[in-house]
C-alpha cells in the first residue's frame, strides 16, 4: 500500500501543473467577455446622451464632445439631423487580451440612440 502512494503523488503533481494554466486562461477570458460587456453599455450611454443634448438644442460638436467622454478610449461618434430627430451612432473596438490569449481577435462595440429634437 506504500508503493501506490508514492506513485499517485507524481500524479497528483502533474494534473496540477495542467490544471492551473486552463484555469488561468479560463479566468483571462472571463474577464475579457467582461470587458467587452461594459465597453457595450458605454457606447449604449455614449449614443443616448448625445442625441439628449442635440435633441434640447446644443450644438453638435458638444454631443460629440459628451459622447467621447463617456465611450470607451478610440472611439468613434457620428451624428445626424434629420426630419426633426437626431441619430447618434457611437462604435468602439476592444483589443483583445493580450498574453495567452493574445491571439483572439479584437471585438467591435456599437449602439445608436434616437431622440426627437425639441422646439423652442
Amino acid at each position: 500500500m506504500a508503493v501506490r502512494a508514492r506513485h499517485e503523488r507524481g500524479a497528483a503533481t502533474a494534473e496540477l501543473a495542467i490544471g492551473i494554466p486552463l484555469l488561468v486562461a479560463l479566468t483571462a477570458g472571463l474577464v475579457w467577455m467582461l470587458a467587452v460587456g461594459a465597453a457595450q453599455v458605454r457606447v449604449v450611454d455614449a449614443s443616448r446622451e448625445a442625441a439628449r443634448v442635440v435633441a434640447r438644442g446644443d450644438d453638435v460638436s458638444s454631443a460629440e464632445a459628451v459622447a467621447l467622454r463617456i465611450a470607451p478610449e478610440s472611439a468613434r461618434v457620428h451624428v445626424a439631423l434629420a426630419d426633426g430627430r437626431v441619430e447618434v451612432t457611437t462604435t468602439a473596438r476592444v483589443r483583445g487580451p493580450g498574453g495567452l490569449l493574445g491571439s483572439l481577435p479584437g471585438v467591435t462595440v456599437s449602439a445608436a440612440a434616437v431622440a426627437v429634437v425639441e422646439q423652442s
